[in-house]
């Protein structure tokens, strides 16, 4: 689905539509292929079976929901953390020796505009950037050839690592995240029962076949905007709905790291 994801939001809608258009001709030429005597014979029995498909259904697709839902929300707060600690790094550098300093806040500096310029257009497409793999680990360089001196600057050697292992850390769950949260085999089940679910209303027999047309309609429209949903945000840094890279971006300015490489 991610050719779907990538694609602007107003093609899915336009699917959704035409696809909740089609589903309303389902109950319209099964009725002419099999005569409404023959339909309400099976209501009693379809209306059950619907009622227990329907729930196992509704459950799933929740659940799918509130899952891709929570790693979007994820994907945010990893990327906040981020920049949170890449901007710690930066102000800690202020307490090393000149030298060592300048070499981690050039080093910091580049690994933030390289995860903008970088990584943010590499996981569009479910991977991450090497240049932006290069310029962390020069970060890394930069600092380990620093020697602290006393106990101030160990002190401060130990927590500058544990910043930048958390700036790891985070880059490595965007990029996994980047690559889909939903397997395929979820997609599945998803759209195979999507489509029993509304195929099960066409076996009802009704005296208004209008009505029952639009009942489907209804709940094809209701099921397929619930995948849209999914769909949109199953890649939490492509397509329209995605994760941006303003906290980072704020790191370089309100730090004026932007000036001073």
């Amino acid at each position: 689905m991610f050719f779907l994801t990538k694609a602007p939001i107003w093609i899915a809608a336009v699917l959704v539509v035409l696809i909740t258009v089609a589903s309303m001709f389902g109950p319209v030429l099964v009725r002419r292929r099999l005569g409404l005597e023959w339909l309400r014979t099976n209501n009693e029995v379809a209306g059950f079976k619907f009622a227990t498909v329907g729930v196992i259904y509704a459950v799933l697709l929740g659940f799918a929901v509130i899952t891709v839902w929570d790693k979007f929300t994820e994907a945010e707060t990893t990327v906040s953390l981020e920049a949170g600690a890449a901007a710690t790094v930066f102000r800690l550098a202020n307490g090393i020796d000149a030298e060592a300093s300048s070499a981690l806040r050039a080093g910091i500096t580049g690994y933030l505009r390289a995860a903008i310029t970088q990584d943010w257009p590499a996981m569009q497409l479910g991977r991450g950037s090497p240049e932006a793999t290069r310029a962390l680990g020069a970060t890394y360089t930069a600092l380990l050839r620093y020697q602290p001196t006393d106990l101030k600057g160990a002190a401060l050697m130990t927590e500058l690592l544990h910043q930048l292992d958390l700036v790891t850390q985070a880059r490595r769950a965007r990029v996994v995240m980047s690559a889909g949260i939903v397997p395929g085999i979820v997609w599945a089940v998803l759209f195979g029962g999507a489509l029993i679910t509304i195929g099960f209303t066409f076996l009802f027999g009704t005296k208004n076949l209008y009505a029952q047309a639009i009942m489907t309609g209804a709940l094809s429209i209701l099921i397929f905007s619930a995948l849209l949903v999914i769909i949109a945000i199953d890649h939490p840094f492509a397509g329209s709905v995605s994760v941006e890279s303003e906290p980072l971006a704020a790191v370089l300015s309100e730090l004026g790291s932007d000036r001073n490489p």
